[in-house]
């Protein structure tokens, strides 16, 4: 496990950052090498110049290595024609003091499906940039994806944003490019305009047809009672796709997408979820209609773990590599960093992260103390000990992760001759069925806190760490008749991405499994048999 790395603020014409798949896995190849954004969103209005002093100290707290940052169209072409990239200048000399990467969010033609943040001169003109309009006629406040004006003014501001990251970030201190944000429309599910209706009662065009492997036929014929929602998200797509390609052939950085996510068990009304963003049930329209975008992203403001745990799983696809861009911010979101890192994510970030004052509860935490920000704290402290050596591993190993359910229930996997498990809810020492001492739960028993990951360095070897879990290594049905633990390592990796062991583990820290409580450290676990 070597790896060589260099301070992003040392690099100076480096390779332009790009996305990788190999087997299945991802990476997001940053200054040459796999790197796990370990994020943090600021909020909405924090993308001013007065508002980042706000900023970088919440970042450095959750040891964040990137930030997430809207740019508005209404902001660098406040009048037609007229360009500034002042702020987006004032980022870029700051996130390079504070030693951070950036995600630039394009906030345009759509942001959380509404124009708010187009300029004065487009949300006005409605004769040039025309809403949708609903089935009745009426204006919807959706601008519509069906007009070339709206698409070429809103391309032309994005390929200049591009074109000054071009020619002022040589160093590559943005990432990636979000165009766009959770775009579609809520209460109507396409337009209902004469432009759209022709479109709509003609034939799907055979592009996604043969894409989907469905018979020709009209919208109605192939996708039935999700017609509507389906065009909406076709021609969404092509426009958001058409806006990243023309982007890309400035500055390829990689670009991704971002849902408001609808009830991943159900198939969603298509007047009661924002139709034409990129939800997981319609992944395959996207991939088809904007091979510009590398990836479609879950925001997840759900706090239900069997719907985060179904996210995660239906983001993490051979052709879509996992990022989770925005999840709330409440103390009870970070235990699933464990099971995103553990599907191979090149990336996850909190929402809300500045010290601003303001707060998004009921989404996220209602204010961020110190409970909430260690919280993340820990986590990213961990992986941030181990600098890119977890990318690499993500990027050519299996790897596993879990976060403690609703109901508690223990959590397991086999990875070779070994099974993983983890357990909650318990003390470092014992079992919870001693009876001959007394004993009370840990106070964080009945709290939804815990997590682990693990990755399998050899067929013997594994590298875990996690925070409140009890980890057990056991034989898999099949395994080696003794098998059994031979040796726990707790360590690091030095700068040239090779192990040091610090201290062995045996004992007490290991007869009941391997105890994460408040430090997740990193463990390397030998298995074995003996004959």
């Amino acid at each position: 496990m070597l790896l060589a790395v260099s301070p992003a603020s040392a690099q100076s014409g480096t390779p332009v950052p790009h996305i990788e798949t190999r087997g299945g896995h991802h990476a997001l190849i940053v200054d040459g090498a796999p790197f796990t954004m370990l994020g943090g969103q600021v909020n909405n209005s924090s993308n001013y110049a007065v508002a980042l002093p706000d900023v970088w100290p919440v970042l450095d707290r959750i040891h964040a290595n990137t930030v997430e940052v809207p740019v508005a169209w209404q902001q660098v072409e406040p009048e037609e024609g007229k360009f500034d990239f002042s702020f987006v200048q004032t980022l870029l000399d700051q996130a390079r003091a504070h030693d951070k990467r950036i995600v630039l969010l394009w906030f345009a033609t759509w942001k959380n499906t509404a124009p708010g943040y187009t300029p004065d001169w487009v949300k006005l003109d409605n004769s040039r940039f025309p809403r949708m309009k609903k089935r009745d006629g009426s204006d919807h406040y959706a601008l519509s994806p069906m007009f070339r004006s709206t698409l070429e003014a809103d391309k032309r501001a994005f390929v200049r944003l591009m074109t000054y990251l071009k020619e002022h970030d040589p160093q590559n201190t943005v990432i990636m490019v979000q165009p766009e944000n959770e775009v579609g429309s809520y209460g109507s599910p396409r337009d209902f305009g004469a432009k759209a209706q022709k479109l709509f009662d003609g034939p799907v065009p055979a592009e996604l047809t043969k894409a989907l492997g469905k018979k020709p036929g009209t919208w109605s014929q192939v996708f039935g009672d999700q017609a509507d929602r389906a065009f909406n998200t076709w021609y969404t797509a092509r426009y958001i796709g058409e806006i990243a390609a023309a982007g890309k052939a400035v500055k390829p950085l990689p670009m991704y997408v971002n849902a408001a996510l609808a009830d991943p068990f159900k198939v969603p009304d298509p007047s009661g979820v924002s139709s034409g963003g990129p939800q997981q049930d319609v992944l395959d329209i996207w991939k088809a209609a904007a091979p510009a975008i590398d990836l479609g992203a879950p925001d997840i403001y759900d706090r239900k773990s069997k719907d985060v745990e179904a996210y995660l799983k239906a983001y993490a696809r051979p052709d879509n590599a996992l990022m989770v861009p925005e999840i709330g911010n409440a103390a009870e979101y970070a235990r699933y960093f464990w099971p995103t890192m553990g599907l191979g994510a090149i990336g996850f970030s909190p929402f809300g992260m500045d010290a601003t004052g303001y707060f998004n509860y009921p989404l996220g935490a209602r204010k961020l103390d110190d409970e909430t920000l260690d919280a993340f704290a820990s986590k990213y402290a961990a992986f941030e000990q181990i600098g890119r050596v977890w990318s690499k591993l993500a990027f050519t190993r299996p790897t596993w992760g879990a976060a403690k359910p609703d109901d508690g229930a223990e959590r397991s996997t086999t990875m070779g001759d070994w099974t993983i498990t983890a357990q909650w809810g318990q003390w470092q020492m014992g079992e919870a069925d001693w009876d001959f001492l007394p004993q009370e739960p840990p106070p964080w028993a009945d709290e939804p806190v815990g997590g682990m990951v693990v990755a399998q360095l050899s067929p013997n070897q594994f590298l875990v760490t996690g925070d409140h879990v009890r980890v057990r290594f056991g034989t898999a049905k099949g395994g080696p008749k003794h098998g059994m633990l031979v040796r726990a390592e707790e360590g690091h990796f030095d700068k040239d991405g090779v192990w040091v062991m610090d201290r062995v583990w045996n004992g007490d820290q290991t007869d009941y499994g391997l105890n994460f409580i408040d430090r997740p450290v990193w463990v390397k676990v030998t298995m074995g048999s003996y004959r």
